[in-house]
């Protein structure tokens, strides 16, 4: 069995920069693109959510020896991510398209990350017994 694990073409610790400044990104985007005045700051949710994956992302890169922590660390923030994106289920018909478009952003990409976090988590295990 490989020793690295990819998924979607990318180790777990680079998926998890990338989704990290995806949201970030998203997140400051939706501030600005609000029709509300003055800007409602809970639309950059997204970014404080991609924040820590971003930042735990390049840790995890930096500090192989701590890989396993961070990357635990990581799927609580993606938990986080899916719990509050289905926030979106109760609330869909008082919300803004703008609004729903960041919750179903924070499911999909808490979702994916979880995915290859836990095939990761398992190939490491198989790995150790292999």
């Amino acid at each position: 069995m490989s020793e690295e694990f990819t998924f979607l073409g990318m180790t777990i610790p680079k998926l998890a920069t990338y989704e990290g400044s995806f949201l970030v990104g998203w997140g400051i985007l939706a501030y600005f693109l609000q029709s509300a005045d003055p800007p409602s700051f809970t639309a950059m949710i997204p970014a404080f959510m991609g924040t820590p994956l971003l930042l735990l992302g390049i840790l995890a890169q930096k500090n192989e020896a701590n890989l396993h922590h961070y990357m635990h660390a990581s799927m609580v923030v993606a938990l986080l991510m899916v719990l509050g994106g289905a926030r979106v289920i109760t609330g869909f018909d008082t919300m803004s398209g703008l609004a729903i478009g960041s919750h179903i952003i924070l499911i999909l990409t808490g979702v994916c990350f979880m995915t290859g976090g836990i095939m990761s988590f398992r190939h490491a295990r198989k790995s150790r017994e292999g």
